[in-house]
């Protein structure tokens, strides 16, 4: 198998992944306040790679001087799954991977407000093309819904959360350093996210309550925790220096199906005949996006 091919099988298993954790994070909302389980997502992984980080000398002297930057870039990625969780108290598993697809098309409009960086025409084109899907998803294909835009309370919440998904995009791309491990500014991200947790929690006086995730809650934590976040970011780091970046992101766009499938084999969920062709285009726009040149 040539490294093109072993990059895109990774790409599609830290998809399938992903797709998981909404049906985890489902599992999850409602157990304690939001804030808690993210801290707790945040510490357990952190501490996990902890003997990994200070397994070398060199990645153990970029702790200090990377800090600072991963603390900026942390406040978005945690406040993100902080939407995530209380979103899905009034949505659904597949509303929020559906709504997810619109992450591409929002960070390259904010990177062409803010930072003057263009898109190009047959990119935005698929970018619409995607958009459109998920609008037919999330609206079950009733115009009267969409006109509407009757979006529930959860959607609403999620979408703040897929502009803070693109607000962390924006600040990699301004605070990473060609220099930085990324082993160590992902644990930086996790350190700092679980800072920004802890006060929250503070401020907010609220309790811990981690004593009540146990049982299945304490399995959908765990999911969270190894495959969601730390096999994810080695799976999309490897993927990603022989693919690049857009192809790479362009497999968000599989995620309605891989939620869908999941939802079904697993929650036992019925897949809404309506929904399948907004599920197909969201799929048809990756393959589309993995034709597009780098460049692009």
């Amino acid at each position: 198998m040539n490294n093109i091919i072993k990059s895109h099988c990774m790409v599609l298993l830290a998809t399938v992944l992903v797709a998981g954790s909404f049906l985890a994070s489902a599992r999850l909302a409602g157990v304690i306040n939001p804030f808690s389980l993210t801290l707790m997502r945040f510490v357990a992984s952190s501490l996990l790679l902890l003997p990994l980080v200070l397994s070398r000398h060199d990645w153990r002297r970029k702790i200090v001087p990377i800090l600072p930057r991963a603390l900026g870039i942390s406040l978005f990625y945690a406040l993100f799954f902080v939407c995530l969780f209380e979103a899905l108290k009034t949505t659904t598993s597949l509303n929020t991977g559906t709504l997810y697809t619109l992450v591409p098309f929002m960070t390259a409009l904010l990177c062409l407000l803010l930072l003057g960086q263009k898109i190009g025409r047959t990119t935005l084109l698929i970018y619409l093309l995607g958009a459109a899907a998920a609008c037919w998803v999330i609206f079950e294909g009733r115009l009267d819904r969409l006109l509407a835009f009757s979006l529930n309370d959860g959607d609403w919440l999620f979408l703040v959360g897929t502009v803070l998904i693109c607000g962390y995009s924006l600040a990699m791309k301004l605070l990473y350093r060609p220099g930085d491990p990324m082993v160590v500014l992902v644990f930086g991200i996790l350190l700092g996210g679980a800072g920004w947790m802890a006060l929250a929690m503070v401020v907010l006086d609220q309790p811990l309550n981690w004593q009540q995730i146990h049982g299945h809650h304490l399995w959908a934590m765990a999911y969270l925790v190894v495959a969601s976040t730390l096999l994810t970011v080695y799976l999309y780091q490897r993927s990603t220096v022989i693919l690049g970046p857009r192809r790479v992101m362009a497999y968000v766009y599989l995620n309605p199906a891989a939620v869908a499938l999941l939802s079904w084999q697993f929650d036992h969920t019925t897949i809404e005949p309506v929904i399948i062709p907004g599920i197909v285009l969201c799929s048809l726009a990756t393959l589309l996006l993995q034709r597009e040149p780098q460049k692009s």
